[in-house]
Formats: structure tokens, C-alpha cells, sequence
């Protein structure tokens, strides 16, 4: 959660919920949108909008999507600066 805050500060545009994709990415916690809304006992499709999101705003890559299933999996589309 300390990581999750300090990324806040320096990004305050973020979400809570984007701050903790982009750290469970970096920190190899999570890569795919199940994988993380199970950890973090949130909704799957709140996990999907906060990605695209940030795939909107280039901070993530969308690498493969499980069109049944909407599994979205995702990597760090640059640096957190």
C-alpha cells in the first residue's frame, strides 16, 4: 500500500485503483485483470475500465485479451516517471 500512496503523490491524476495496477504489474503481483480484482475483492469489470484507462493514457499495453472471458492482460507500457 506504501507504494500504492507514493505513486498517488507523484501522479495525483490516478485513481487508487490505477495506482495498484500499475504497481501489481511492476511488482510482478498481477499482469491480468482477474488475477488483481480477485486480489483485491473488486469487481471485474471496475478492474476492465480502470485498465482502459490506462491504456488510454499509454501507462499500460493491453498484450492479450480472452474474448469469452474479457481477461485482460496487460504490461507496463513505459516508466513510472
Amino acid at each position: 500500500m506504501y507504494l500504492v500512496a507514493r505513486l498517488i503523490t507523484a501522479q495525483p491524476d490516478l485513481t487508487s485503483i490505477q495506482a495498484g495496477i500499475i504497481i501489481a504489474a511492476e511488482q510482478n503481483i498481477a499482469r491480468d485483470s482477474r488475477t488483481f480484482a480477485r486480489l483485491l475483492g473488486l469487481a471485474h469489470a471496475l478492474v476492465l475500465r480502470e485498465i482502459t484507462t490506462l491504456c488510454d493514457q499509454n501507462r499500460l499495453t493491453i498484450t492479450k485479451q480472452d474474448a469469452r472471458t474479457l481477461r485482460t492482460f496487460y504490461e507496463m507500457a513505459g516508466s513510472l516517471d
